[in-house]
């Protein structure tokens, strides 16, 4: 990742698709949004089972819905929020002003914080309520991979979304850094002898 300036003397380049999924955040986001597809996928596509002898589909976590309805809600709205910042990184270069990035960043922390905890109470919440399933309220075992496969990446998304809060206060220090450099450093022409 390169440093140096942040705001007007960066902003106004060609975006380059090459450079910006190389950045560590752009990947982190994509992986983070890649778990979000698995957690809901799974708890969607196999969440709900009955009896041989029932109709009525149950949540696999207990025949509790509340943990299958948290689950693919965290789901859909992580993965709606990793397009939103991708796009805020897409972007991000063009932003000049250097307040209007610490604005940008600071949501990028707050957002990135709140969704990590988020993932823990889901991972905390999914693994509780697996924990106590009946064996017989599914008796073939259908869905227990994609349950199982739900609870781990809600796991894994805790430490995506914590790195991408820890590279957001990264980033946040270098714009912090370039506000102080513009204020004692305000630009003026060169004074020639």
């Amino acid at each position: 990742m390169e440093a140096g300036a942040y705001g007007a003397g960066k902003a106004g380049g060609a975006f380059d698709p090459q450079t910006f999924l190389r950045q560590p955040h752009t990947i982190l986001r994509m992986v983070s949004w890649l778990f979000s597809i698995v957690v809901f996928g799974s708890i969607v596509n196999e969440g709900y089972v009955n009896k041989p002898n029932e109709m009525e589909e149950y949540c696999i976590y207990n025949r509790n819905q509340n943990a299958c309805n948290y689950g693919v809600t965290v789901g859909v709205l992580a993965f709606l929020s990793c397009l939103l910042y991708l796009a805020l990184d897409v972007y991000f270069p063009q932003i000049s002003s250097v307040k209007d990035r610490k604005k940008a960043v600071l949501s990028d922390i707050g957002v990135s914080g709140f969704w990590a905890f988020l993932w823990f109470v889901s991972f905390c919440f999914l693994a509780d309520q697996w924990r106590v399933s009946k064996r017989e309220d599914n008796p073939l075992n259908e869905g227990a991979d994609a349950a199982r496969a739900a609870i781990a990446f809600s796991f894994f998304s805790i430490f995506t979304w914590g790195c991408l809060t820890y590279l957001a206060f990264r980033r946040l220090g270098e714009i912090t850094f370039q506000e102080e450099y513009n204020t004692l450093f305000p630009s003026s022409p060169p004074v020639l002898p």
